[in-house]
């Protein structure tokens, strides 16, 4: 199949400035695709271009990823409302080398194809006002910039709030793919959906300064079933740096993943062939409940990001949750992977020398000492991973690091119980 044709099969593509991408694609080409250095991680989100790159990579295409540090320092007002905080120079730097991390992750920047990293702050740091005015924005027609969908969007949304620095976003970004065509040869861009009118601008400039014919490509923004943003969990960013999204979240967030989703995040993310995706499919079909196409989602993505340490831990940390097991967890780490249950706090001296089902109910796991001690009784009630009766001391060593213990009703229901 065709890369093109793959592309449209995943998903991938919303739409391309020339129907002639085809045909152009059968001999290597260079492409390249931006990310913002708002923040020194990528997020979830991102992954989607990634991956696109990583297809055009394994094609046999050169591949660039451009970090914007200069646009950065202004803000894209694409799919936005509001204007952006703008970030310093110092930020923008630390954010660039957080994401050229991320990216090398996923991205081959060694061998005969590696993937090269660019920023166009390079570019415009040097440049004066005037030389802005005079070389780089004389070529852009204000009636065709404000026709542009993000420009109609936000003056909309913002009540007319656009700013001019803002506003001459698309001339930055138009002017990224001249200097990349010019330095690389670079022939296409791609990406999200809100990109196009800053595509098409380099599209534009590149056949109006240089007599060629330059591509774009945008793929559709990812949202799940509900209409909410791909990426994000509870409100929160889903980040590629573990310092910022622990591995276990990042590994729980795709296993969560709603069968209405699965399949799609599968063929978006997940290197396995279509058929291979088929097959899981139907494996969803005949056991929903095994959660199969989630597992295989879930331990792909988590390997490709964090490696297989990270993927190890995120399968332990599972393990831990789902099956009891807390040997070799820290209490920072119960903390995090129990984050979600439900928790009660006792002094120490409430905790160490009492009936275990007494501090179990006094702690709030259960409405009263009776309620715990009939679980105890039944073999029901749990203390890090093994039954108690309703005879059984709490002694201090069962607090790990003298201030966590994981208590369990029956199969599913934990309990955090924290020495204050």
């Amino acid at each position: 199949m065709k890369l093109i044709e793959e592309l449209k099969a995943r998903g991938l593509v919303e739409a391309l400035t020339d129907p002639g991408i085809e045909a152009a694609l059968e001999k290597p080409m260079t492409v390249y695709c931006g990310f913002d250095p708002s923040a020194r991680s990528l997020q979830a989100g991102n992954l989607v271009s990634i991956m696109v790159l990583k297809r055009f990579q394994q094609a046999g295409h050169k591949v660039i990823a451009l970090v914007g540090g200069a646009t950065g320092l202004i803000g894209d007002p694409s799919g936005k409302s509001a204007e952006r905080n703008m970030l310093t120079v110092d930020q923008v730097a630390e954010n660039k080398a957080g994401i050229r991390e991320n990216l090398s992750r996923i991205l081959d920047f060694d061998g005969p194809n590696a993937a090269i990293m660019v920023d166009n702050y390079d570019w415009y740091k040097s440049i004066s006002a005037i030389e802005f005015l005079r070389d780089i924005a004389i070529n852009f027609r204000v009636p065709q910039m404000l026709a542009k969908e993000s420009v109609k969007k936000r003056l909309e949304a913002s009540e007319g709030a656009l700013t001019f620095t803002e506003f001459s976003y698309q001339i930055l970004q138009g002017n990224d793919f001249l200097h990349l065509y010019d330095s690389y040869g670079c022939q296409m861009e791609v990406g999200g959906a809100d990109q196009w009118g800053n595509i098409t601008a380099g599209t534009d400039l590149v056949h109006r300064m240089r007599g060629k014919t330059a591509f774009g490509l945008t793929f559709p923004l990812l949202l799940d079933s509900t209409g909410r943003k791909f990426g994000k969990s509870e409100g929160n960013a889903l980040f590629l740096d573990a310092g910022m999204t622990s591995v276990y979240d990042w590994y729980q967030y795709f296993l969560r993943a709603a069968d209405a989703d699965v399949i799609r995040y599968l063929k978006v993310f997940s290197m396995k062939s279509l058929e291979e995706i088929a097959a899981l499919e139907e494996a969803m079909k005949k056991d929903p409940e095994a959660r199969i196409p989630q597992k295989a989602l879930a331990e792909e993505l988590t390997l490709l990001v964090h490696g297989e340490e990270g993927l190890k831990t995120a399968l332990g940390a599972t393990k831990t949750l789902f099956g009891g097991d807390i040997s070799g967890k820290s209490a920072t780490e119960l903390e995090e992977i129990f984050r979600d249950v439900k928790s009660g706090g006792l002094a120490k001296a409430e905790i160490v020398g009492k009936p275990v089902y007494m501090v179990a109910a006094a702690a709030g796991m259960f409405k009263s000492n009776g309620e715990a001690r009939r679980m105890a009784a039944q073999g029901g009630l749990s203390l890090n991973g093994a039954k108690v009766d309703d005879k059984r001391l709490f002694e201090e060593a069962d607090l790990v690091d003298g201030r966590i213990a994981v208590l369990k009703q029956g199969k599913k229901n934990n309990f955090l119980l924290k020495a204050l």
